[in-house]
């Protein structure tokens, strides 16, 4: 491990501050100003996937999926070859804290749920096989995504725990899944109300 000389509670604050800028990095925004595009007077203003999706460009909306997934991933990649597993977590946490919270846009960014799975996918694949099953099998039923997002956001770390993922992870994803929520907390507003709209269907 190559930061083992370092004191535990500095190599934790390295793996936050690095996760947290890696994460912070706003892909949408990025990828749609060349094309003339102020993603943040688009649709939710969100700097997401999904708001790019609203522009019609398609391709910038999957590499913004792609990037914002794979910021957090590299995160936890990147930490845990350096120094070990926990750290890893610590700085895809961080990254997904950076991601809705980019000190860059007045702390105003996404929802964090591509960078929530890119996280999982190389911090713990239990907890993403669990997330992703259940994603795909609420979307197909509602047609919903933020409802599909936020009920594998609750099951995340439940199922990590019952696969036999360590504490330290469980704790993690718990936390973060309470985030998912905090970030959703319109669009639980609006599944609440029955206004919240389904992928696909026409605008009235």
């Amino acid at each position: 491990m190559l930061l083992e000389h370092l004191p535990v509670a500095a190599i934790y604050a390295i793996a936050a501050i690095v996760g947290y800028l890696m994460g912070s990095i706003p892909f949408g925004i990025v990828l749609t100003k060349p094309a003339g595009i102020d993603l943040r007077k688009v649709g939710s203003g969100n700097i997401g996937a999904t708001n790019v999706l609203r522009t019609g460009r398609k391709y910038l909306a999957l590499a913004t999926l792609l990037l914002d997934s794979f910021k957090a991933g590299l995160a936890v990649l990147l930490f845990t070859l350096l120094a070990g597993r926990d750290f890893g977590l610590v700085a895809g946490a961080a990254a997904f804290v950076g991601h809705c919270y980019p000190v860059w846009l007045n702390f105003r960014g996404g929802k964090g749920v591509a960078t929530y799975a890119g996280l999982l996918a190389f911090a713990s694949w239990k907890a993403l096989v669990i997330g992703g099953v259940c994603w795909l099998g609420i979307f197909a039923l509602t047609r919903i995504s933020s409802l599909a997002a936020l009920t594998a956001a609750l099951l995340v770390p439940v199922g990590a725990w019952l696969w036999g993922e360590t504490d330290f992870a469980v704790i993690t994803l718990a936390a973060l899944s309470l985030l998912v929520f905090w970030t959703h907390r319109a669009n639980i507003s609006r599944l609440l109300k029955g206004t919240e709209p389904r992928f696909g269907a026409k605008k009235e």
